[in-house]
């Protein structure tokens, strides 16, 4: 009879990453048939895993989605007053994670799923999936200033309790406009990259995660992962 880490069957149950499974058990958060789980903990198929109290449906209907994400709208699933979040664009009933957030005021691509092993492979560092985005300065650099910009990107920039922030790829593409590549996903940090250079971003739109292209998806709207998009995603290593 196959075993699995506990962390994992809760990971791919869509209830959280394997991260954040793991930190449910450590606070004692896990019952296997009764007993207090720990992280590392073996099962098999049909031990009763509860999960702060709820039993897990270790077998969910698995559901891959993308979604052009307005300006406007929070990456939450918390409802706060006066404040939209992308959830109420979906309307679907699965508890859905969302992978790769952006902050209110940023548009583009995110990824929602229930599938844990997923948002693992598209978030956990060792993965390095890089995400690309077209960013928009509020004046446009001149050639000098072009070249200062891309040169403190790709060298580093150090956005205090943050730490350094690198850009693996930046190019200027024309009025204003930069296109850059990131591996890294550290919270507003290409606003907060070009605020230590003394420039605003008015326009900051994801174009990619990973394999996984926005293309002509219309903005607030969303559609399904066809099985070449989720296998893509599977296969990276």
């Amino acid at each position: 009879m196959n075993k699995e880490v506990v962390q994992k069957v809760i990971a791919a149950a869509g209830i959280c990453s394997r991260r954040e499974a793991e930190e449910l058990l450590k606070r004692g958060k896990v019952m296997v048939n009764g007993y207090l789980a720990k992280p590392g903990e073996r099962v098999v198929a049909g031990d009763k895993i509860k999960v702060n109290g709820k039993m897990l449906n270790t077998a969910p209907d698995l559901v891959y989605l993308m979604l052009n994400k307005p300006v406007g709208y929070v990456c939450t699933s918390r409802q706060f007053e006066g404040e939209k979040n992308i959830f109420s664009l979906i309307k679907r009933p699965e508890r859905l994670v969302v992978v790769g957030r952006l902050d209110k005021m940023s548009r583009g691509l995110v990824i929602l799923t229930n599938d844990g092993e997923m948002v693992n492979k598209l978030t956990h560092p060792s993965f390095e999936v890089f995400k690309t985005y077209l960013v928009k300065l509020k004046t446009e650099p001149d050639t000098e200033k072009r070249k200062r910009i891309i040169k403190n990107f790709k060298g580093g920039i150090d956005i205090e309790e943050a730490g350094l922030a690198l850009a693996h790829d930046i190019t200027y593409e024309q009025e204003g406009v930069f296109r850059i590549e990131l591996a890294q996903g550290m919270k507003r940090q290409i606003r907060r990259m070009f605020e230590k250079l003394g420039l605003e971003v008015v326009d900051l739109m994801r174009e990619s995660i990973g394999p996984i292209e926005l293309g002509e998806l219309p903005e607030g709207k969303w559609r399904e992962l066809d099985k070449v998009e989720i296998n893509l995603i599977k296969n990276l290593e």
